[in-house]
């Protein structure tokens, strides 16, 4: 529940066409409460739920509430606040990590998504101190007069499409804010699997949304790309060069000290028996990064798929 008052605000819930109960929950609600209401997203992605949206909704300021996140009861009143009070077109806050499930596995994902050394500096995953201006934020809060301005979230774009968007703003004069007393709590994937499937999917996509803005985001989206490709091409290189072997070799020997040291301290602050557990997650989350960039600048930058109609064939899953 939010302490927002109620006859200030619109809920518009957009339902992937969903088969678990939700629907029904949701209609209890249209049902009781006339500032509930529900929208069908035939296509199940994000960008589509967004667009339909902001099409049908009637105020000023828009905010994006994802499902598998926990919001505290002023996360509402703190956004409109920032964003009414502060010279900014996007607020949003830090988003804190927890795990999916009660299992090891779950709890390193999650541990992992909150490292610099799984996310690089991506302050809304870290924290900041005081409120910064930023590249993105997580469920932003937007003054309604931006789409206007700039447009809707490009459809084409299963993940990324926030930061795609965010982008755009920012070169079209927009300014974001991350503010740090604004908190919300999102459930990670709670197995390896999931991971890879989220995080290939976010790296696949980002080459699409770097052409669509026509520049790179961050420095930090490219690492893990670097990482995965340099490590191909020593590999393949060192059939024909021992010197290229003994660079793969050192290569290699870096990143499992790396990885050793930031699980490690990971792992002293919250559970010894987590470092095995956080090493792997850190592998699956680079790696699949790693893959999912190399695959999206393949198909998008070399083979052009997006010019043949959208892309239906990787939809969200959880």
């Amino acid at each position: 529940m939010q302490n927002y008052p109620k006859d200030e605000m619109e809920i518009l819930v957009v339902d992937g066409m969903s088969v678990d109960g939700t629907r029904k929950i949701i209609m209890d609600y249209v049902n009781k409460s006339a500032f509930v209401k529900l929208w069908d997203n035939p296509q199940k992605i994000v960008p589509t739920a967004m667009n339909i949206g902001i099409k049908n909704c009637l105020g000023k300021i828009i905010i994006r509430m994802d499902a598998h996140v926990r919001y505290p009861q002023d996360y509402i009143e703190k956004c409109v606040q920032y964003v009414k009070g502060h010279d900014v077109d996007n607020v949003g806050g830090v988003c804190l990590t927890l795990p999916g499930s009660k299992t090891l596995i779950a709890e390193a994902v999650a541990l992992s998504l909150a490292s610099s050394f799984g996310v690089g500096n991506a302050l809304f995953r870290i924290g900041v101190k005081r409120p910064s201006f930023v590249d993105t934020v997580p469920f932003g809060c937007y003054k309604r007069e931006i789409f206007e301005r700039v447009g809707l979230f490009d459809e084409d774009l299963v993940r990324n499409q926030d930061d795609e968007f965010n982008a755009r703003l920012i070169k079209n004069g927009g300014k974001i804010l991350l503010a740090p007393d604004i908190v919300s709590y999102y459930y990670a994937r709670e197995t390896y699997d999931k991971l890879w499937k989220m995080y290939y999917q976010y790296g696949y996509f980002k080459p699409l949304a770097v052409m669509k803005i026509k520049g790179i985001f961050t420095l930090r989206q490219l690492v893990p790309g670097i990482f995965l490709g340099s490590l191909v091409i020593f590999g393949l290189a060192g059939f024909f060069n021992r010197h290229a072997f003994l660079l793969l070799l050192v290569e290699s020997i870096v990143y499992v000290v790396a990885n050793f040291i930031f699980s490690f301290l990971i792992a002293v602050k919250n559970k010894m028996v987590l470092l095995p557990y956080l090493m792997i997650a850190f592998v699956v989350l680079h790696l699949s990064y790693g893959v999912g960039y190399l695959k999206g600048i393949l198909d998008f930058m070399v083979f052009r798929k997006h010019l043949r109609g959208k892309i239906k064939e990787m939809p969200i899953t959880r």
